[in-house]
């Protein structure tokens, strides 16, 4: 039963979010915006990483920032996508979370990194470390503080920021802590790599496999979380969520859950551009929270 439930949730991962078209009413409805205290600066296509393997398209973040604030605390952003579709630009959706956080007083930045089946793991996470890294060291330059980062992802996404903020490694290979993350925020992520599904990705190898889950890379010293997930998610979404939230305050990590009511695997992402969305909601407290904890 276990591994079945594995199985499920890691359809958390692929559910075709390529299928959205720019028509579709869930694009649409996340491209609204609704006026609130800051209005948005927009800055496009810089790119975070340009060693001898750079990817060009993939290797660029966006930066949405609170006009007329400075110090501001920043979030990153990761699309999902099932480690294989995506990217920053899709229909505007991952702009629109963006442009929300920016509204709010929070800077952000959205970005892209290199898919499967052109890359296996661990290059995706290594692009995630890349983007945090350079958020790191420029986002001063913007008005961010570097003291203040946050990481948030949706689905695939999820996991990324998930394995980031508990598998040290990463931020190690950029001269970095995990203590220079200030909380993660997964959404309807995937905390365990199940065998037999997406071996384009992971591969066969179970150790890797298992290395890759953020299950089982928790110990003390991760950042606080904040763990959301939809009522009318994919299977196991919830279950899984819930026990991964379980296993972090086991390990005396900081942890919240939330489940928001009337969201699928889609809609949780579509509608959290919305500045009254119980999601966005629970992001932006999330941060706000944790910046006024520190100051």
């Amino acid at each position: 039963m276990r591994s079945r439930n594995l199985a499920l949730l890691s359809l958390c991962a692929s559910f075709p979010l390529a299928l959205l078209s720019p028509g579709s009413a869930f694009a649409a409805d996340a491209s609204k915006e609704v006026s609130t205290k800051f209005e948005v600066r927009a800055i496009r296509n810089i790119t975070y990483y340009d060693g001898p393997d750079a990817d060009k398209l993939k290797h660029r973040l966006d930066l949405y920032l609170p006009k007329g604030k400075t110090g501001f605390p920043v979030v990153m952003f990761v699309h999902g996508g099932a480690w294989m579709f995506g990217d920053k630009d899709f229909f505007g959706v991952h702009e629109a979370v963006g442009r929300m956080f920016a509204r709010h007083g929070i800077g952000s930045a959205v970005i892209s990194y290199r898919l499967s089946p052109s890359v296996q793991h661990p290059e995706h996470e290594k692009d995630v470390a890349r983007a945090f890294a350079w958020l790191h060291n420029h986002v001063e330059k913007y008005g961010g503080r570097p003291d203040e980062l946050f990481v948030c992802g949706h689905s695939a996404g999820g996991h990324l920021v998930a394995l980031l903020g508990t598998d040290e490694s990463y931020l190690k290979a950029e001269g970095l802590a995990l203590s220079d993350i200030r909380g993660v925020m997964p959404i309807s992520g995937v905390y365990v790599i199940p065998e037999g599904l997406f071996n384009s990705v992971f591969g066969k190898d179970k150790e890797i496999r298992k290395k890759a889950s953020p299950m089982f890379e928790v110990h003390p010293g991760c950042p606080p979380f904040c763990i959301l997930y939809g009522d009318d998610d994919f299977p196991t979404c919830g279950a899984v969520s819930e026990t991964f939230c379980k296993t972090l305050r086991e390990s005396k990590i900081e942890a919240e859950s939330h489940e928001i009511n009337g969201r699928g695997h889609v809609e949780i992402i579509t509608g959290a551009g919305k500045d009254d969305d119980p999601c966005a909601k629970a992001l932006v407290d999330f941060v706000l929270k944790h910046v006024e904890k520190r100051r």
